[in-house]
């Protein structure tokens, strides 16, 4: 959409922690509404100045929005003449990752990703990109894009690319913050993993192991449309995107591929910790069962014999024998003694 610009990317333009004055915001809803032109921010407007000041060469007016009013985005559409439809899709947090052409603007959905008490939250980004702005809005779990908008002003030179590097630098940073996500819950699976290795899982942690997968299952449906989404914006020759920022879309659609293999091989992973805590738990139990075969076994010879002698017959000869008392004792303690050793032999006691 911009013209005339070769990107270049400062190296001291990619330091995170560069500190800006934060834009003041006008009413609930605007988190920021700037004008930039050369790079460089000339005013912080209200909404109602956005079209005029769009309209002029060379400016950019770069709007941020928290789960905004149905009037208030009523009025940015009047504002920037967006379609009525992405307007309704901004105003409802049930989007699927996409990106929509309508005339020369385009209309980009990203889902965000963010830990809160070991489960990830999930929220939406809508980004309205056309000639002399971008409008996002967000919803739901979502880092601030203070942090995006600061880094912008912080490098003059790339933020003179106007609104295609705007819509870069947010979902470059929405596709970084999936990595913090990732890296915590493979943190937790590497520990579950090392149990399962040890020992039995508890049923504790086989609830963990689930909803584990089951989280993972949801950011992988969050990730995986960007790549789509990220390939259109680098190759697709009918969005209005120049053709010098295209390469940028590349390294978001490399980051974005990067994370959506992190998430298969973690699922991978809690699949196989899943399977071999069952296999292990059903092992432990076939070699309770074996202990407990071998033992009524052993305990049978004795209850068979006392069986016998407890049948009240008046002719049994044995029974007036002196040492048939103990004879029988030895036979039952030798027969208990043999069987108990082959037992132990073969793995069972």
């Amino acid at each position: 959409m911009t013209t005339g610009a070769t990107v270049r990317i400062e190296p001291e333009c990619l330091v995170h922690g560069s500190k800006l004055p934060e834009p003041f915001s006008h009413e609930a809803g605007v988190v920021a509404s700037s004008v930039y032109a050369g790079g460089h921010r000339v005013a912080d407007i209200p909404v109602e100045e956005a079209k005029a000041w769009s309209g002029k060469p060379g400016h950019v007016v770069w709007i941020g929005l928290l789960e905004p009013s149905t009037e208030l985005l009523e009025r940015v559409r009047a504002q920037f003449d967006l379609h009525p439809l992405a307007i309704e899709d901004a105003g409802k947090a049930h989007q699927h990752p996409k990106v929509e052409q309508y005339g020369e603007s385009l209309f980009v959905v990203a889902r965000t990703a963010q830990l809160n008490d070991g489960v990830i939250a999930f929220g939406e980004t809508h980004i309205f990109v056309g000639r002399g702005y971008v409008v996002s809005v967000r919803h739901g779990a979502s880092t601030s894009y203070a942090a995006v908008r600061a880094r912008c002003e912080a490098c003059p030179t790339v933020l003179t690319n106007g609104e295609d590097y705007i819509l870069y630098a947010i979902l470059d940073f929405i596709v970084d913050n999936y990595q913090p996500v990732i890296d915590v819950i493979q943190a937790e699976v590497e520990q579950l993993e090392d149990r399962v290795l040890r020992q039995t899982l508890h049923r504790s942690e086989f609830e963990r192991l689930y909803k584990l997968r089951r989280e993972l299952l949801k950011l992988r449906r969050a990730v995986a449309p960007l790549v789509d989404v990220c390939h259109r914006l680098e190759h697709s020759a009918v969005l209005p995107i120049d053709a010098e920022m295209r390469p940028l879309f590349r390294d978001v659609l490399d980051h974005v591929k990067r994370a959506q293999e992190d998430i298969d091989s973690l699922r991978e992973v809690l699949a196989f910790a899943f399977e071999a805590s069952l296999m292990s738990g059903q092992s432990q139990q076939n070699e309770i069962t074996r202990r407990l075969a071998a033992w009524a076994g052993i305990l049978a010879v004795p209850t068979a014999v006392a069986g016998i002698y407890g049948m009240n017959f008046d002719h049994m000869p044995e029974l007036k024998w002196a040492y048939g008392y103990y004879m029988v004792l030895g036979g039952i303690a030798a027969i208990c003694g043999f069987m108990y050793l082959r037992f132990r032999r073969n793995g069972w006691l």
